[in-house]
């Protein structure tokens, strides 16, 4: 497909690993919760996103109140792109339910949807890196327009991660 795909296929990590990182999830053992344990990981990732959009208001303030008007258009930008995976996460149509009434789920392809659901955690993780440094750069006076790039990379980035597992999902039993 592409490198981003196979990026995340390849950092696949484990049901536990996935199962640790997400309070109350039990994984999609049981098929007759796959659609809870679908929604309990994307109402998690989304609530997290949303901490990460306030982050970014926060830091956003602190520029403004240091004089940077200029970086609001820029940082607009990255935030509507934390916004647009935010809304997607939050809003996308149960994946993991009633597939075994219509396709059978194989091992396999279960495994690449539960590496595309640790990705998300991943990004998770890597807005904080971006936001933090957006927050030492407001801070220095210094690097700031590299730092809002940088989180827009990752928004960027997260998105497209986000369109290839409905790919993923869409394409499941074909």
């Amino acid at each position: 497909m592409s490198d981003l795909y196979e990026q995340i296929i390849s950092q696949r990590g484990s049901l536990d690993r996935l199962e640790a990182r997400i309070p109350g999830f039990a994984g999609y053992l049981d098929k007759a919760a796959r659609r809870t344990a679908d929604r309990m990981i994307r109402d998690y990732v989304a609530a997290e996103l949303q901490q990460r959009i306030n982050r970014l208001t926060q830091l956003e303030n602190t520029l403004l109140n240091r004089g940077g008007l200029q970086y609001m258009s820029e940082t607009r930008s990255a935030k509507s792109k934390l916004q647009l995976l935010h809304d997607r996460v939050k809003a996308a149509a149960p994946g993991y339910a009633g597939l075994d009434d219509a396709i059978k789920i194989q091992e396999a392809e279960l495994e690449k949807l539960y590496s595309f659901d640790e990705a998300m955690l991943r990004y998770l993780e890597k807005f904080d890196e971006a936001l933090s440094a957006l927050e030492r750069a407001a801070s220095e006076q210094a690097g700031i327009e590299a730092a809002i790039a940088g989180i827009e990379r990752v928004g960027t980035e997260a998105n497209e991660a986000y369109s290839l597992r409905e790919t993923v999902l869409t394409n499941l039993g074909k």
